[in-house]
């Protein structure tokens, strides 16, 4: 077996989803991540990531966020909700890695794992699951507000909607709600 088969096998039999995407094209993936996602392989190569999100407008606020950490850092991780084919939403971890420094998502590099065993997903508005995600990373109100482009008075309102729905008192109880019972 040649080094390039070996590194191939590696690929495509890795315990967990890989991807190499340009311009947020996928361009290859692993059986992990196609049966993660309820594709075969060859529905997904050549398609933009859009498809795998619950929303464009979750797509193009990921996008503009990836593009800003991976230019400050190169890399990039968070969890968030995908979705699968059939319109069934579920909690990922992802992980990237940029090639192209000064462009970003030029040539990217992700790890995808499926959390959906560890947290289901809660019936939300997309905003609620846009400010519980970020509240789960330890940002602040205003934090939020910066990265999602609204008011601090706006997270505010959406956190307490979210502390009602889940009948918690404080953020420590919310968070903890959210990273075990998902949003």
């Amino acid at each position: 077996m040649t080094r390039k088969d070996f590194e191939s096998r590696i690929f495509e039999n890795a315990p967990i989803g890989l991807l190499y995407t340009e311009e947020r094209i996928i361009l290859r993936c692993n059986y992990r991540f196609a049966e993660m996602f309820g594709y075969e392989r060859q529905e997904l190569e050549g398609q933009s990531l859009a498809i795998l999100y619950p929303s464009l407008d979750d797509f193009d606020t990921t996008g503009l966020h990836w593009t800003k950490e991976l230019s400050l850092h190169g890399q990039f991780s968070d969890e968030r909700i995908m979705r699968r084919k059939g319109d069934i939403l579920f909690w990922c971890r992802v992980r990237g890695q940029s090639l192209t420094p000064a462009q970003p998502l030029a040539q990217a590099v992700w790890t995808f794992s499926d959390l959906s065993g560890e947290r289901p997903v809660a019936a939300l508005t997309r905003r609620e699951r846009q400010v519980g995600m970020l509240l789960v990373e330890g940002l602040t109100a205003k934090e939020i507000a910066r990265r999602l482009d609204i008011s601090p008075r706006t997270v505010h309102v959406h956190k307490n909607r979210l502390m009602s729905r889940f009948g918690v008192r404080n953020s420590l109880e919310l968070v903890r709600c959210l990273t075990t019972m998902p949003i």
